[in-house]
């Protein structure tokens, strides 16, 4: 095998890895037209240069560690994650306080929030905390607790005690599935803090792209009577809207410009 195809190779299994996190080493052999072995022997020397990092059957880059499952979250859909933050930044003043769950699209909320002004914020992602902490004036409330290793944020008995003790203009999380008997998440800590988010909030909001639409989660959050709006990039199924409009809840789309014939561009 030529030097000149193995560091195509080389330059390619870095570049999936660069976009995707992490890539099975069964993925990478498919996706190259070469076999197990041969993807193996590929990886050898990235791994001992220190550029990648082997895992059970898996490569991932180096120093993401952790990170790299919600980084890459923050790479799906982004362009409607965005233009959904933007439109949630445009309803919330200078000065208001704001109570946010730790995910993708309250992840991006916080950047669109970089304009606002002495706001307080509440949440459980050190993602956010560092994101609107020390700048603008703002007060920022961090809940304690083990921080997790995927997403950096902290959860159970101690996050939750925390940030029941607030009462805020609006709170905001994201789900992983909604269909028309409520909102669904797959992890029981995350359901239970943004069960308790939404109890803190006079405005009691979820921010949702349209891929969790019609999707069943494991574990229950709330029914809709539990939110007052839910924002999203695109118009969801008849049933889910008649659910929010039977419970009084507003439901606004988010138009983005990366939207083409129906089809969201993933960036």
């Amino acid at each position: 095998m030529s030097s000149m195809t193995l560091s195509k190779r080389h330059a390619e299994i870095l570049r999936m890895l660069r976009e995707e996190g992490t890539v099975s080493i069964a993925d990478l052999a498919a996706r190259l037209g070469v076999s197990l072995e041969t993807v193996r022997r590929d990886v050898k020397p990235l791994s001992g240069d220190g550029s990648v990092v082997r895992m059970h059957g898996a490569v991932g880059l180096a120093g993401q560690g952790g990170e790299a499952p919600f980084e890459r979250r923050m790479r799906e859909n982004a362009a409607a994650k965005r233009a959904i933050a933007r439109h949630v930044a445009a309803t919330i003043a200078d000065g208001e306080s704001v109570m946010l769950d730790t995910g993708t699209t309250t992840s991006f909320l916080a950047r669109e929030l970089l304009g606002h002004r002495r706001l307080t914020v509440v949440t459980n992602s050190s993602d956010i905390a560092r994101t609107l902490a020390t700048v603008n004036g703002n007060k920022v409330y961090m809940a304690g607790g083990e921080l997790r290793s995927d997403s950096g944020a902290a959860f159970g008995v101690s996050a939750i005690e925390f940030i029941s003790r607030f009462s805020v203009d609006h709170a905001v999380i994201s789900v992983g599935a909604v269909d028309a008997e409520g909102l669904m998440d797959y992890d029981l800590e995350e359901s239970e803090f943004a069960r308790t988010v939404l109890s803190c909030g006079s405005r009691r909001l979820v921010v949702t792209d349209h891929s969790k639409f019609g999707r069943r989660g494991l574990v229950r959050i709330c029914a809709m009577e539990g939110v007052t709006g839910l924002v999203t990039d695109r118009a969801p199924p008849a049933d889910i809207a008649e659910a929010l409009a039977a419970v009084g809840a507003r439901l606004d789309v988010a138009e983005h410009p990366a939207r083409v014939d129906g089809a969201v561009e993933a960036h």
